[in-house]
C-alpha cells in the first residue's frame, strides 16, 4: 500500500469526535496532492479505500464527492496513453455523483464536478460526444445560476468556453476574461473551510499562466504560474510549464 493509502486508513480510523470536518479536509489534501505529484498509485488506493468506506456507509455523501473527485483527477492523469482506464475513471465519477444530485436540491460543487466528468468522458465516447457535452454544459450551467462567484465554477466554466472559441474572437476574449476572474475568485477565497470543496486554485492559476504565455506576456505568465508553484510547490505540470517558459 503506498502512503496515501496508509494515510487515508488511518484518516478513517480516528474517533468520531474527529472524523467530519477535518477527514474532509484530509481527504481533499491527499486527492489534490496525488494529482498534483502525479502519483498514480495514490489515487488507486485511494480510490479503493473510498471505494471500500462507502460501501460500509452508503449514505454518506460527502465520501461519495471525495471518490469522485479522485476518480476525475485519476482520469486526468491516466489521459490517452491509458484511455480505457481513463473513461472507467471518468464514468465512474459521473455515477458516483448521481445520488447527491438526487437527494440535494442545490449541489453547486457536484455540479461542478460532474460536468468536468461528463466533459472529460465526451473525449472517449465519440458517439456519444455531443450528449456528454450537452450533459457537461446543463450541468455547470446550473451551477453558475445557483452560484456565479464559486471559484471552480468560473474556472471550469472559463476552460470549457476558451475550448470552444476561435483565438481573437469576441468569445474568447470573454473566456479569458472569466479565467481572469476565477484566479481573482482564488485569491479572495484562499481560507475555505476544511469541510468544503476548495480544489482547484493551482490549476487556475497555471492556466491562466499557460494562455498568458500564449498570447505572448512572459512576465505575466512567469507571475501566475510561480503563484501556481507557491500554492503547490510539487505541482508536476506548473514545473513543467515554468521550464518551457524559460526556453521560449
Amino acid at each position: 500500500m503506498s502512503i496515501a493509502g496508509i494515510l487515508l486508513l488511518a484518516i478513517l480510523l480516528m474517533p468520531p469526535a474527529h472524523a467530519g470536518t477535518q477527514q474532509g479536509g484530509d481527504l481533499q489534501a491527499q486527492i489534490v496532492y496525488a494529482y498534483q505529484s502525479e502519483d498514480m498509485h495514490g489515487l488507486a488506493d485511494l480510490i479503493h479505500q473510498l471505494a471500500e468506506q462507502i460501501h460500509m456507509d452508503t449514505a454518506d455523501a460527502s465520501l461519495r464527492y471525495h471518490l469522485a473527485h479522485a476518480q476525475y483527477r485519476f482520469g486526468l492523469l491516466a489521459g490517452d496513453t491509458r484511455a480505457g482506464e481513463a473513461e472507467a475513471a471518468f464514468a465512474d465519477c459521473v455515477d458516483e455523483l448521481k445520488p447527491a444530485l438526487r437527494q440535494y436540491p442545490q449541489p453547486v460543487e457536484d455540479l461542478a464536478l460532474q460536468s468536468a466528468c461528463y466533459r472529460a468522458l465526451a473525449g472517449f465516447k465519440k458517439l456519444e460526444a455531443a450528449l456528454l457535452r450537452s450533459r457537461a454544459a446543463q450541468r455547470l450551467q446550473a451551477a453558475y445560476k445557483l452560484a456565479p462567484r464559486n471559484p471552480r465554477v468560473v474556472f471550469l466554466l472559463s476552460e470549457e468556453n476558451l475550448a470552444r472559441a476561435k483565438p481573437g474572437s469576441p468569445e474568447y476574449s470573454h473566456a479569458f476574461s472569466q479565467m481572469q476572474l476565477a484566479a481573482q475568485l482564488f485569491d479572495e477565497s484562499a481560507a475555505t473551510a476544511v469541510d468544503t470543496p476548495g480544489w482547484g486554485q493551482a490549476e487556475a492559476y497555471l492556466a491562466l499562466g499557460r494562455e498568458l504565455r500564449l498570447r505572448g506576456d512572459h512576465l505575466g505568465a512567469r507571475n501566475w504560474i510561480e503563484k501556481s508553484l507557491i500554492v503547490a510547490p510539487d505541482y508536476k505540470a506548473a514545473q513543467r510549464e515554468l521550464k518551457l517558459l524559460a526556453t521560449s
